[in-house]
């Protein structure tokens, strides 16, 4: 299975709106990450908020987005404008200064 990046840009999205939202979806509150998920940025855009998700794989990305995200963020009150715009790859290179792959 390959590694998989998923970016979601919320139009109109604020980081108070993101951090609901994020409270939501992640474990601890937001603190975590979900399982399978091995890298999770985000921030302001200049046109809203964009989020960017490193999965171990697209079936760990399709079992989080359906069994959590969707509706996580449908619950959220004050959460992110849906839905946003979403670009998927597969992941060739991950490295960090922690990790490489």
């Amino acid at each position: 299975m390959a590694t998989f990046g998923i970016v979601h840009t919320f139009r109109g999205g604020t980081q108070e709106q993101y951090e609901n939202a994020l409270k939501v979806v992640h474990p601890d509150g937001g603190a975590g990450l979900p399982d399978g998920q091995l890298l999770h940025l985000a921030g302001p855009s200049e046109d809203g908020w964009v989020v960017v998700a490193v999965h171990q794989s697209k079936e760990s990305w399709e079992k989080f987005r359906d069994g959590i995200l969707l509706a996580g963020l449908a619950s959220v009150e004050n959460g992110l404008p849906a839905p946003p715009e979403e670009t998927s790859f597969d992941v060739t290179k991950f490295q960090t200064a922690h990790r490489s792959t």
